[in-house]
């Protein structure tokens, strides 16, 4: 009897091991997922950028440092490794093109440029999919990193060594979304 109370128990043990395996391994996979719609609305947005001001050069070609500051943020951007590496890369970027718009105010034709609209229009949609990709991506960061804490999944965790994700945040002022409108 004691066998029998024995085995049910280990089978139990073992059921519950594997299905908070396989539970952790589908969420882990659905955050790498997230990270990836992101990353692919971020490429999308660094693909803008030079069209964005190349015609921007166009009307205001004096305003050399701000297309540099931009230039340097998006290949930051770009390189970017880690979540944190990402986020911090993203606030310089939306700095730098915060400016680019800023300049582009001081240029009645430039605003009239149907590329230019276009641009705005373009990287406008990118932004609203960045920030909905940024909320998925935390959403799902955020399922997984109570998974791996709860008890008792926190025990399957720990053994095959899951751990907690970086949610992908954005920085005091730089919370705004870049104003594309003039």
């Amino acid at each position: 009897m004691i066998y029998i109370v024995g085995a049910g128990l280990a089978l139990l043990l073992g059921v519950f091991t594997i299905s908070a395996y396989n539970g952790l391994v589908t969420l882990r996979q659905r955050v790498k997922n997230a990270w990836a719609q992101v990353d692919v609305q971020l490429k999308r947005r660094y693909d803008l950028i030079p069209n964005l001001v190349n015609t921007v050069k166009g009307y205001a070609s004096h305003e050399r440092e701000t297309f540099e500051q931009i230039t340097r943020a998006r290949s930051q951007a770009m390189g970017a490794q880690t979540v944190d590496e990402q986020a911090g890369a993203e606030n310089m970027l939306t700095g730098a093109l915060k400016t680019l718009f800023a300049v582009a105010e001081n240029y009645p034709e430039l605003k009239a440029d149907a590329n230019f609209r276009q641009l705005q229009e373009e990287l406008s949609n990118t932004e609203s999919k960045i920030a909905f990709a940024r909320q998925f991506y935390n959403d799902t960061v955020q399922k997984y990193n109570i998974r791996t804490q709860v008890f008792p999944s926190n025990l399957v965790a720990g053994l095959f060594g899951f751990t907690g994700k970086a949610y992908f945040n954005v920085e005091g002022a730089e919370r705004e979304a870049v104003e594309v409108r003039f």
